[in-house]
This record gives structure tokens, sequence and C-alpha cells, in this order.
């Protein structure tokens, strides 16, 4: 196969959009993996059988995107894929590998001659299927051999080389605390417009707010179409994530750069999976010890919150 040709090991949803797309783009695109995976009709992506077959297929050199889970499995993918690869091919991690770990890993393989290029991947599925955005850190030789395919393969302005092994996934790590920050501003936003005293129609403001105003974004697009598909807030409250901006936090305190709004938002994820509230029942019964605060509801209570202060703020 010529030089348009690249591997694709992950086809999960995010790998096999970028695969199909990719084709669609007239690249050859050969793709791995060890699950079954079921293709849209007339693709012309080509499934290999095994990690030795997909390197078979592929001349040198070589430039193959893993799309897999951040963590161990990336490190043991690599190693099943030594073996298989010359001096000279390139490993893409597309996905949202530790910055940390990335750098290490170009070290590692950089002693064996492979280049290993971490390519920060947003947009999401819609991104991966149609225009995603890029944000590759690496050896300027390396990226240059991914460069034009990746612009093919992201929305105008959608690309950027960001510096050397590890800048791509710092930089999409940063991208992904900011989103954290973003999604709980809105979040609460959508609180506050839900008690107000008369009804609003939320999906109607959320439309004006997206054509014009400051906030407008993907983001209040999104909060629109499943607020309009679920018919208001009816999904549960239980958020999940996979802990990557837990890292930033991290990263964030060794580098003594202050980061609250982004700290906060991974404290109410953590808080809105708390379905026993055993911080609440210990404040509640602290509060019981030194006042004699009831536990549960109060009526009498409840009308002092409300009553007790009888003038405004006074400035």
């Amino acid at each position: 196969m010529n030089a348009n040709t690249f591997a694709i090991i992950g086809l999960g949803k995010m790998g096999l959009n970028l695969a199909i797309h990719a084709t669609e783009l007239g690249y050859n695109i050969v793709g791995y993996d060890p699950y079954a995976v079921s293709l849209p009709e007339n693709s012309r992506l080509v499934l290999a059988d095994s990690l030795a077959d997909l390197a078979a297929r592929l001349d040198g050199p070589r430039k193959i995107f893993i799309y897999i889970p951040a963590g161990k499995a990336i490190d043991d993918l690599i190693a099943q894929l030594m073996p298989l690869l010359q001096p000279g091919d390139i490993i893409v991690d597309g996905g949202n590998s530790y910055w940390g770990d990335s750098i290490r890993r170009a070290q590692t393989l950089r002693e064996q001659g492979i280049h290993l290029v971490d390519c920060g991947t947003s947009g999401g599925v819609d991104g991966a299927r149609n225009g995603a955005c890029f944000m590759v850190g690496g050896e300027t030789a390396a990226v240059n051999q991914l460069a034009g395919f990746l612009r093919a393969m992201a929305v105008p302005n959608g690309y950027t080389h960001t510096g050397g092994s590890g800048s791509g996934h710092f930089v999409k790590l940063v991208h992904n605390g900011i989103e954290f920050g973003m999604l709980q501003a809105i979040g609460e936003g959508m609180d506050l417009l839900s008690h107000y005293p008369e009804q609003l129609n939320i999906s109607e403001i959320l439309l004006t707010w997206n054509n014009g105003s400051v906030i407008r974004s993907w983001l209040v697009e999104l909060m629109k179409r499943l607020y309009d598909e679920k018919q208001g807030f009816n999904v549960p409250s239980y958020v999940e994530d996979t802990g990557e901006v837990n890292w930033l936090v991290h990263d964030a305190m060794q580098m003594e750069v202050s980061v609250p709004v982004i700290a906060q938002s991974i404290m109410q994820l953590i808080a809105s999976r708390d379905s026993e509230h055993t911080w609440a029942r210990a404040v509640a019964m602290m509060r019981n010890g030194f006042g004699g605060h009831p536990f549960g509801p109060d009526e009498a209570i409840k009308y002092e919150r409300k009553h007790g202060r009888v003038g405004g703020f006074p400035f």
C-alpha cells in the first residue's frame, strides 16, 4: 500500500468513525480491533485479522493510530507492536493518555528508533465522523509526516502542532478541564432557570442564548437538544467521568497554578454520585449536638429561613 495508507487500532466510537471519515476522503485505512466490528455498507475500511497482519499491510514508515482507553492497555499494546515495527515507524496515541506517560513512552520508543506522537482529539463522535480537532505533540520530523492527513481530517483551523512529546496530551487535558468548568456553569444556570418563581421556556431561552449571546456555544446547543429530547431534566443525576481532569488538578497543584473553577467542577461531579450523603448526615448530627437543630425538615425553621431577614442587601 502507498503513503496514503494509515492504520487505526481500536474501532470503538472514535476510532471507527475516524476510519470511515478517512476512507471517504480517499485514504486507505487498515483497522484492527480484538472485538467484532460492524461496518456500514460499502465501507472501504480494510480489517486486519491480527496486529501482525495489520503491520504487514503497511509500507514503511508505518503510521499507526491508537484509539483505546488510556492506561496500562497502551503500554501493553505498544509492547505487542514493537516486534512488528521498524525504525522510522510512527505510533500515534489519539486517546486521552496522561501527558507524563506520553513523554515516558516517547523516550522509550525513541531508543528503538520508533516515533510516538501524542494526538489529543476533540469534537466527540460527531467530530470523528465529520471533522475533528487535533492537538499534536511530538518530534517535528514525525509530526510532519502526519500533518497533511490530520489537516484533512480536521475542521478548518482544527489542527495544531503544540510542541514536543507530551504537549498534545497536556493541551487536550487543559481543554478537558475548561470543558468541565463550562459544563458546571451551564448546569448551574439550568438549575437557576428551573427555580424561577414562574415556569420558564428553557428550550426557547437556550435557543436564544445560542444566537448572538456571549455564551453561545456547542455545549449550549447540546443542552437544548438533550433538553428537548428528554422533555426536561429527566435523566439520572449521577455524573460519570474517566478521571482525566483529576490529573489536571493535581498537576496544577504541582505547578502552583490556581484552578478553583476546574477543581470545584470535579468536586461537583463527585458529589453527584453520593446517594448516601454521609457527609450531610454527619453535619446534621453535629448541628443537633451543638444547637439542638432537628433531623430532617422542620416547617418553623423553613419559615425562618425564608422570612428571617426583613430588609434587603444594605448597599
